[in-house]
């Protein structure tokens, strides 16, 4: 048997190995507030590492409905890969052994990188981060929701907490609060604005109000022209920021 964990393996085949295989799960991670399983999945004597985050195992949060993080997760998975930034591993929601769950491609991750010196330095995949919860509305980019692998590529995890209809970007990632946006950048939250109003559909996802949140996110990140700055109305930063 083959076993994937971060491999050349292209999308498609990963999607199809996430959504069909036969998901064992081996371990959890005991930092996580909400269930978050170790586990491999198995399809035609191929194997892969993956994350599986089943709905029932969700803490209940004051300010997002229950049974809504795993489909956050995915939505983010989507935007990100709609708009060619792909900070997002591989994301599938689907049936599992705990029953429906989100269910995600492991980043095995290149353990020479001090991520306590690497998230304030001015990366640029960290800016495309940054410039991606801004759009999403991330409420918990912390830094070890950063996944740098052996191959120089960033990751990121953890979208459950994303997507609210009232502005709550809390992140670690301010280095560039304020700074122009790049013409790239302005160019992707049209074609954003735009696809949103036409062809890229989260309604089985997200709620209306919740749509209509990012739509008028994204114009004002249009209108600014800017980076968002830190809020003075709410924490900015996520505790613990690790």
């Amino acid at each position: 048997m083959v076993i994937y964990v971060q491999d050349p393996m292209d999308t498609d085949a990963k999607r199809r190995l996430l959504t069909l295989g036969e998901i064992s799960v081996t371990g959890r991670l005991i930092d996580a507030s909400n269930a978050t399983l170790f586990a491999t999945t198995t399809l035609d004597g191929e194997s892969m590492a993956c994350i599986y985050k089943p709905i029932a195992g969700e803490r209940a949060l004051w300010d997002f409905p229950d049974g809504t993080l795993a489909h956050r997760e995915y939505a983010s998975y989507l935007l990100s890969k709609f708009l060619d930034l792909n900070l997002v591993p591989v994301t599938v929601l689907r049936d599992g052994p705990y029953g429906e769950g989100m269910v995600q491609e492991w980043i095995d991750i290149d353990e020479s990188i001090d991520l306590a010196d690497f998230f304030s330095t001015k990366n640029p995949q960290l800016r495309a981060m940054a410039f991606f919860d801004a759009i999403i509305n991330n409420t918990d980019r912390k830094i070890g929701h950063l996944l740098p692998d052996n191959q120089g590529k960033v990751f990121g995890c953890d979208h459950g907490v994303t997507f609210h209809v009232d502005d709550k970007l809390r992140t670690v990632l301010w280095q560039w609060a304020g700074e122009p946006l790049l013409e790239s950048e302005l160019a992707l939250l049209e074609f954003l604005k735009e696809s949103l109003d036409q062809n890229f559909d989260l309604t089985e996802f997200l709620t209306e109000h919740e749509i209509q949140a990012l739509i008028i996110r994204t114009s004002r990140l249009i209108d600014t022209g800017t980076m968002p700055i830190p809020s003075q109305e709410w924490p900015p930063v996520p505790w613990p920021a690790f």
